[in-house]
């Protein structure tokens, strides 16, 4: 039976006795960098041993280095948000301005992965992983299309709000689920067994649930899923993007912080930060640090857990 919330100090809120053993309590959080307009999408890059990240309205992709601090790495960016890297090591990247899915070569080229769809062009992809097939998930929302601030707006909406895969070996686009108003984050358990995806809704409509769901996964080479169920709803906006780490618990984003989520769906403790958190991602020597954007701010914080990886 889960313990009633105790708080110690500022970072932490412990809702079950679980949650204390995924704390280094000799820590605090660090804010990294300050000042932007809206972080998302954040991905270690473990051989360059710096985080990228997407400030969206301001049109770039930052990096920052322990000891070194912040800098642009790419300017302009085509409105980037969500970023992972394949099975190569090579970046790939939802661009809300392209509307399109694309890879950043080794020689530092770009290659466009998909942005149409049976002949259609595809929203704004916003965020994405890869399996440890190689295959490519990501969602596409309305987002980047609906206003300027984070992309062009008055754009044509000409698909649904859906989730798709790229084949790894044909570079085929496949419809995996149109069940969302807005699907958001995405990532799998550390099996591969479930994806869990969040739905953020449409803009300016309130009747959504927003809520994160989970889907077995049935034939990943189909892209075929079950029928969706509900995970996880925080108690404080929304679960915009989350990672898994190695026993299957989701760190997801929400209003007061990051929620720490059992594979059964029960929160057991938060991480509170000072703004609105949009996602994080795992890294640092050990997979143990998380990497949290929030709104204007980034911050880092380490645990005692480590991040998923693909099988």
């Amino acid at each position: 039976m889960a313990e009633p919330p105790v708080r110690t100090g500022s970072d932490y809120e412990i809702l079950d006795a679980r949650f204390k053993r995924y704390l280094v309590h000799s820590v605090r959080m660090q804010k990294l960098g300050e000042g932007f307009r809206w972080t998302e999408g954040p991905v270690w890059i473990a051989d360059a041993d710096c985080l990228l990240f997407s400030d969206i309205p301001n049109n770039c992709i930052m990096r920052w280095i322990e000891g070194v601090g912040m800098s642009v790495y790419r300017q302009p960016s085509r409105y980037s948000n969500g970023h992972t890297r394949d099975r190569d090591g090579r970046l790939i990247s939802c661009l809300h301005g392209q509307r399109a899915v694309v890879r950043t070569e080794h020689d530092g080229s770009i290659t466009v992965l998909a942005d149409r769809f049976e002949g259609k062009r595809l929203n704004s992809p916003n965020d994405v992983v890869v399996k440890s097939d190689g295959s490519i998930w990501f969602t596409d929302p309305h987002y980047g299309i609906i206003m300027d601030y984070e992309g062009e707006g008055r754009a044509d909406e000409e698909l649904p709000t859906s989730v798709y895969r790229i084949d790894p070996h044909t570079g085929a686009l496949r419809l995996v689920s149109d069940a969302f108003g807005g699907p958001n984050g995405l990532c799998f358990s550390p099996d591969e067994s479930r994806l869990y995806i969040a739905d953020t809704g449409r803009m300016h409509e309130d009747h959504w649930a927003r809520e994160i769901r989970v889907f077995d996964v049935l034939d990943s080479d189909a892209g075929r899923l079950s029928e969706p169920r509900f995970f996880y709803k925080p108690d404080v906006g929304v679960a915009d993007g989350f990672r898994a780490d190695e026993q299957g618990n989701i760190w997801t984003s929400a209003g007061d912080g990051v929620h720490c989520v059992t594979p059964e769906g029960e929160p057991i403790g938060k991480l509170r930060v000072p703004q609105t958190v949009s996602n994080v991602t795992f890294g640092g020597r050990a997979r143990s640090r998380l990497f949290i954007c929030a709104t204007h701010e980034v911050y880092a914080i380490y645990l005692n857990i480590r991040g998923a990886v693909p099988l």
